[in-house]
């Protein structure tokens, strides 16, 4: 009796030990499949962010020795003019674009949604302008908006809704609403496929209960679909607003920032400072400030479009 209980306790510690030793293998394994992300995070974002970081706090010109110089860099902020211009050029850019890119891939969801022959042709063509470059797509609309020979002039002239050829990249305003055509031409088919996954994870009873009941198309989608789309929803808008926030290429090359600096926007400004006026220092200054502001502006975002529901 005494035999076999040593027996079953030498059993079990050796269960025990190779469980221990299964375990561990499985968390090396786990370690060795997350590692090389790791390191590119690591390398490519930790590393050049604490970089940016000492960098601010130096008068750091490209050529010549550099020296420190505390929160000089953030107290010159301030009373840089150009900077809180192209600050709020940037946000008043985020505000028109953003919501035109959602309420058309909305409807571009929708629409794809349906059963219909050949909706997967249209569902490529919306989506064919993402995979365009961006400098590609400005040069692009910068010929199309051309007053002399550009399409849209033609069109417009040919309907008799202008009697003189607008010169679209030459104002503020007008520079402001080709951009932010060509932004939305662009981007929409992106968010219009995170809008359809988002749509199909749906189940169709739920839409299909709320039609025995009686509920209209307009409340299926207010009540069932935009509710269960928060999640959806909440990851669209943080990377639409951080792209429109760290918007660069269309404006360097539509309008290189005229007329008169007025279409500069913050990562503008930052390239002008750290690459033309070589003012390195100042440059990674206005950078960390730039990613505090998509800091609170993401977390803000999404603490609003939060998904309390409860699985």
């Amino acid at each position: 009796m005494y035999a076999q209980s040593s027996q079953s306790v030498l059993v079990g510690k050796k269960q025990t030990r190779a469980s221990g030793r299964f375990e561990r293998k499985q968390r090396w394994a786990g370690i060795l499949f997350v590692l090389p992300s790791v390191l590119f995070v690591a390398v490519f974002f930790l590393v050049p962010l604490i970089m940016t970081a000492v960098m601010s706090l130096y008068d750091w010109p490209l050529l010549g020795d550099h020296h420190f110089i505390g929160l000089q860099n953030y107290i010159q902020m301030a009373s840089d003019s150009t900077f809180w211009q192209s600050l709020w050029f940037t946000t008043r850019y985020t505000i028109i674009v953003t919501p035109a890119i959602f309420i058309i891939a909305f409807i571009l969801a929708l629409l794809i949604r349906q059963q219909v022959p050949g909706v997967g042709v249209f569902r490529t063509a919306y989506f064919i302008p993402v995979v365009i470059g961006l400098s590609t797509a400005s040069l692009l609309w910068t010929w199309m908006f051309n007053d002399q020979f550009g399409i849209f002039d033609s069109v417009l002239l040919r309907l008799h809704l202008i009697k003189e050829p607008i010169v679209w990249l030459a104002d503020s305003t007008t520079s402001l609403i080709a951009i932010g055509i060509m932004v939305v031409w662009k981007t929409v088919g992106s968010t219009m496929i995170f809008l359809v996954v988002g749509m199909n994870a749906i189940p169709d009873e739920l839409l299909a209960a709320a039609n025995v009941d009686g509920a209209g198309r307009w409340a299926r989608i207010r009540y069932i679909m935009l509710p269960l789309l928060k999640r959806t929803l909440a990851l669209a808008l943080v990377l639409s607003v951080i792209g429109s926030y760290l918007a660069f290429d269309q404006f360097y090359v539509m309008t290189h920032g005229g007329p008169q600096n007025s279409t500069i926007t913050v990562v503008y400004w930052i390239y002008n400072n750290s690459f033309t006026y070589y003012k390195l220092g100042y440059g990674s200054a206005l950078s960390i400030i730039l990613l505090i502001i998509l800091i609170i502006l993401s977390v803000i975002q999404l603490y609003l479009l939060r998904d309390d529901t409860q699985y």
